[in-house]
């Protein structure tokens, strides 16, 4: 059932990875860029002051650093406990007309670092700021989604790593943002 499972997985990583084009990849590699988003994370933080208060950002800002520090540590656990190779460390997919465009491949690819990120930061956000921007959740969440398939346009993680990533992020976000409220009420708001 599982090889069953990593086949399809491998097969539809094929589908659209070669769904790809040279006039796109520029573009894909800026996505998936870590850098690319900073003004976007300066405009939340932004969003955050200018609705919670300074006091608030400082709460907020070590709240983040915590969550991104966890999410990335247990992506990196997993990777190594599971240890199964990125698609661009397989020989097979190459000679099967797989696109590699990424800089480089990391070793170990389960589950994407990028998704589970991505995507904490998008709910983390989007449950803060909600009271005051409604909307806003659904255009981090898109753009967490943008972010997880340029990991799979570039060819370094299977979509499994991206849905697992994606999944493992949201509960993340979900979590902090509970624990956030948590501290502020505690701390702030007293």
């Amino acid at each position: 059932m599982i090889e069953q499972l990593l086949d399809y997985d491998k097969d539809f990583f094929l589908f659209l990875n070669t769904l790809g084009s040279p006039t796109w990849d520029r573009f894909w590699l800026v996505i998936t860029d870590q850098f690319t988003f900073i003004p976007l994370y300066a405009i939340l933080l932004y969003l955050i002051y200018r609705t919670y208060g300074l006091k608030s950002l400082l709460l907020m800002v070590l709240v983040i650093a915590a969550m991104i520090t966890f999410t990335d540590q247990i992506t990196n656990a997993f990777k190594h406990g599971f240890m199964r190779p990125r698609p661009c460390r397989v020989n097979t997919l190459l000679d099967e007309g797989m696109r590699f465009i990424a800089e480089r491949c990391g070793r170990y690819g389960f589950f994407s670092g990028h998704s589970s990120n991505s995507m904490a930061a998008a709910v983390f956000g989007g449950l803060v700021l909600r009271p005051y921007f409604k909307n806003l959740i659904f255009i981090l969440l898109f753009w967490s989604s943008i972010v997880a398939y340029s990991r799979i346009y570039v060819g370094v993680h299977y979509p499994l790593d991206i849905v697992c990533g994606m999944a493992f992020g949201a509960l993340s976000g979900l979590g902090f943002y509970r624990l956030n409220s948590y501290l502020l009420k505690r701390f702030i708001s007293a």
